[in-house]
């Protein structure tokens, strides 16, 4: 058996329409959905991250703002720019790029953005609104992998999901959105004793700790569903994830590749969060 392909770039198409769709439908009642990112220093990766959201937001119809800050910007500047987009009514999703640089302390930024705005869904409001499923915002890549796992139209209830991973950004939102959807959830991590026994009783694994071949063949059960969150280089220097994809996809029933999985869906779901921040304004 060879694993269907969850094509994460097709998926993000069709809802990135519907986002386009919607924020029309929101302009014709005077909103047009703003959404602010603040990049501080030159991290190359960063610059590629924040290019494409802005990017997606202009190809969506949203409005986007990209402020660009020397690396020797002040905490204390960084600050009073967030409260001046939490005031600005233009502006519905801010977002900080991180990694910040190491005179700026990242978790003091991230909760002085509005939590009505934290479109990366990273404040500790957010997390709380996650843990106790009020409405809030959804972390961005997590969100994205609940999208993929809905695409293949499985059932959640009552299956058991194995999460590798306890990053507040990734593996534990992911663990409570799982929960949300009345999947059993096991969380393991770096201190896990024998990680293949948990993982052979899954129905679904979302692979999320940075290091590939994390996840081998040996450790799947034949037709679980497997979502990479991984990003790692391969000694070609290939984009690969966590998941020995080569090898898992002859075992699993559903994989989400690297490139082309996950990744789309980060971007992606950021739009979807910004969209429904300017939505409340008029519910």
């Amino acid at each position: 058996m060879t694993a269907q392909i969850i094509d994460g770039n097709a998926v993000a198409k069709q809802l990135r329409t519907e986002v386009a769709q919607r924020t029309a439908a929101l302009k014709t009642k005077g909103i047009t959905p703003g959404l602010a990112v603040i990049l501080v220093g030159e991290d190359p990766a960063s610059k590629v991250y924040v290019g494409k959201k802005v990017q997606a937001c202009e190809e969506a119809g949203l409005h986007s703002v990209l402020e660009r800050y020397e690396a020797d910007l002040t905490e204390a500047a960084l600050l009073a720019r967030v409260e001046a987009l939490n005031q600005d009514p233009s502006i519905h999703g801010i977002l900080v790029q991180l990694p910040l640089p190491a005179h700026i302390d990242a978790h003091k930024v991230i909760e002085s953005i509005s939590p009505a705005k934290d479109v990366d869904g990273f404040h500790v409001a957010s997390a709380g609104a996650l843990m106790t499923g009020t409405p809030g915002f959804w972390s961005c890549t997590p969100y994205g992998c609940i999208k993929l796992l809905e695409s293949t139209g499985m059932d959640l209830r009552g299956k058991h999901a194995v999460v590798i991973g306890r990053s507040n950004n990734v593996g534990k939102p992911m663990a409570l959105m799982l929960l949300q959807k009345n999947a059993t959830v096991t969380i393991c991590h770096s201190a896990t004793q024998n990680l293949k026994a948990h993982t052979l009783q899954a129905d679904v694994i979302v692979a999320a700790v940075g290091r590939r071949d994390t996840l081998t063949a040996d450790m799947v059960k034949p037709g679980a569903v497997v979502i990479d969150v991984g990003m790692n280089r391969n000694d070609q220097g290939k984009l690969c994830g966590d998941v020995d994809f080569a090898n898992v996809k002859e075992v699993a029933g559903w994989i989400t590749p690297v490139p082309g999985g996950v990744g789309p869906m980060t971007v992606t779901m950021l739009l979807v969060n910004t969209l429904e921040a300017a939505e409340r304004l008029v519910a």
